[in-house]
């Protein structure tokens, strides 16, 4: 699917002012982390696949996008480049969940996992790598899972696709880093969600972390108090 041009709002900045990128940016998630970067001082663009009436904010622009298919990724990038001259930052909080054992997974839950998961991440950490590299600074941050450090049972293809996000984000670091771009990976555990909330006991929920908090932590890991951090995966369990 051919990328198309969401709603833009062209906002003057100084042309030093750092250009983020969030994908999955109108989830839960990653509104949160859009309101934090933007709080900053960020040009945020904000990626989803459907833009519909995502409103208006100074420095704010929204970009619509397959992040499954590679030639919707560059041409993506390609047009933010030509919009804004420069990308310093990408957190990618596209993902999905379908819980299930091996053997109770349904035919359909691997390849669905595997698209929003894994290869969404694949092809926005190309593009991110080929635009940051030669500019010889950046910042990218996937967003992975505690099922995907640990070993837990109820969730397999959830669980196989975040593990291996968590390692395409540490080959980028070792690719990267000599460049002067970073990529990490932020973990979670339980999410404040509403369908987290509709699916779980109270007593569970008040165990989970809310999403502000996550985009706190990820704000920081781009920002230049985090410069010497690249390669790292961070846990944000709270105490779920």
């Amino acid at each position: 699917m051919a990328a198309q041009r969401g709603k833009r709002v062209t906002v003057p900045s100084a042309l030093e002012s750092t250009v983020s990128v969030v994908t999955g940016a109108a989830g839960g998630l990653g509104r949160a982390v859009v309101g934090a970067l933007l709080a900053r001082g960020d040009r945020v663009v904000a990626v989803d696949r459907i833009v519909g009436d995502a409103g208006e904010q100074p420095g704010l622009s929204w970009e619509s996008a397959d992040l499954t298919d590679a030639a919707s990724v560059d041409e993506l990038f390609a047009r933010i480049i030509q919009d804004h001259g420069r990308m310093d930052v990408v957190v990618h909080t596209v993902g999905a969940f379908r819980g299930a054992s091996i053997g109770e997974s349904a035919q359909d839950d691997w390849p669905f996992l595997l698209d929003l998961n894994l290869t969404a991440a694949w092809w926005v950490s190309r593009a991110a790598a080929r635009t940051m590299q030669p500019a010889g600074r950046g910042s990218i941050v996937h967003i992975g899972a505690r099922n995907g450090v640990e070993a837990l049972s109820g969730s397999a293809a959830y669980g196989v696709t975040k593990a291996a996000l968590i390692h395409l984000t540490r080959v980028l670091d070792s690719e990267l880093r000599r460049s002067g771009v970073r990529a990490n990976a932020v973990v979670p555990g339980l999410i404040d969600t509403p369908a987290n909330r509709a699916a779980l006991s109270p007593e569970t929920m008040a165990r989970a972390v809310s999403p502000e908090a996550i985009a706190k932590v990820i704000a920081f890991l781009t920002g230049e108090d985090a410069a010497p951090v690249t390669g790292a995966v961070i846990p944000v369990y709270g105490t779920a």
